[in-house]
């Protein structure tokens, strides 16, 4: 029997352009390993998680775990900008403010961890920070700011081009998978397939249909990842840019958070609120009364932008029920998702992990299936 001529053979496969994806298969080829990344919409799309300008880089969680992991991709977040020449994470220090009991775990576990942070008044916080208006305990840390996202994802595809060991290929989707046991088949939209003992799933939102069937013949279920359309928006602001820090607050209701996006103004969302939806099938818009309640809650809280004027944004949660991500893998398989809105500031450090199930380490056990 002739083989079949539109039928390759490669060492990985990663599905997804996003900035899981393009961390994983320059990993990959840093490591000097050959990689096939496709992705169904263009380089840099709008239809997922990982689209934008500017995403929130803190070292604030209340489990020390989480800090840790924080510490691991500072690193390597140097360590690409050093290799890229680039600029990728400005540091202009995080704020969290609101709830007593969540910002008093933070600085605990700030201090278990080694990191420098300060506890202020809602008055001295005021007045470093007149943008911003506080509530209850006040706590900041100085190795926090912002990741230029949109600038990070380009840097790990082009790194991974540029070693000649990575193919990447836009427009293009993942029409079925045929699992052998071994190795998978995958076909492809343009007319092609690819055989390999590597297919990683870095497809955020999309991993439930893509690759749920597939884990359950092999005996493994994914959490209940919920999918849903999030609708922050930029505020103009009257302040100069270094009046910002990164901010969360905690508060009563919605926790919130934002950051500036230099020249499109103050990003203020919040967290995983947006309704569930099919990511193949959304519309892009923006529900009214969220909108209305966002504008209230700058009105009220973030004095330094003009509440009235909001610039709306689309984007993607892919949210389990504990907020923990799901990396792991099985047989041929390896996925990635439920980054659940606080994915992106560990970016090369998830890369690193799923890299290393895809060359046959183990899981970090926080994130297993």
């Amino acid at each position: 029997m002739q083989p079949d001529p539109t039928t390759s053979e490669v060492p990985h496969v990663v599905v997804g352009g996003g900035v899981v994806g393009a961390a994983t298969a320059y990993t990959l080829t840093a490591r000097g390993e050959r990689v096939l990344l496709v992705e169904q919409h263009g380089r840099g799309h709008h239809e997922g998680s990982s689209h934008g300008a500017t995403r929130i880089f803190r070292q604030g969680y209340a489990d020390p775990e989480y800090v840790d992991l924080t510490t691991r991709a500072l690193a390597l977040w140097d360590a690409l900008e050093a290799r890229s020449g680039t600029t990728l994470l400005d540091r202009t220090g995080a704020v969290d403010h609101g709830r007593p009991e969540v910002v008093d775990a933070i600085a605990a576990a700030l201090a278990s961890a080694g990191i420098p942070h300060e506890s202020l008044t809602t008055d001295e916080a005021a007045a470093r920070w007149p943008g911003i208006a506080f509530e209850g305990r006040v706590l900041t840390h100085a190795t926090a700011g912002r990741i230029r996202s949109a600038d990070a994802i380009e840097v790990f595809l082009t790194l991974a081009e540029r070693t000649g060991l990575a193919e990447l290929r836009f427009d293009t989707r993942v029409t079925a998978i045929e699992d052998h046991g071994d190795d998978v088949t995958v076909s492809l939209g343009d007319g092609t397939s690819v055989r390999t003992p590597s297919l990683v799933a870095a497809v955020g939102s999309w991993a439930p249909t893509l690759v749920g069937a597939l884990l359950a013949a092999r005996g493994a279920r994914l959490p209940a990842v919920r999918v849903t359309q999030e609708q922050p928006a930029h505020f103009p602001s009257h302040l100069p840019d270094t009046a910002w820090p990164s901010f969360v607050h905690w508060a009563d209701g919605d926790d919130v958070y934002g950051l500036l996006t230099p020249g499109e103004g103050v990003k203020v969302g919040f967290h995983g609120t947006g309704p569930v939806v099919d990511p193949d099938a959304r519309d892009h818009r923006p529900v009214a009364a969220e909108v209305e309640r966002l504008q209230a809650y700058v009105a009220r809280w973030v004095p330094g932008v003009d509440a009235s004027r909001p610039s709306l944004i689309s984007c993607l949660y892919d949210t389990t029920p504990d907020e923990d991500f799901v990396i792991d893998r099985r047989g041929p398989l390896t996925v990635a998702t439920g980054f659940s809105g606080h994915g992106f500031k560990f970016a090369p450090l998830l890369g690193e992990l799923v890299a290393d199930l895809a060359t046959g380490g183990e899981p970090h056990p926080r994130f297993a299936l």
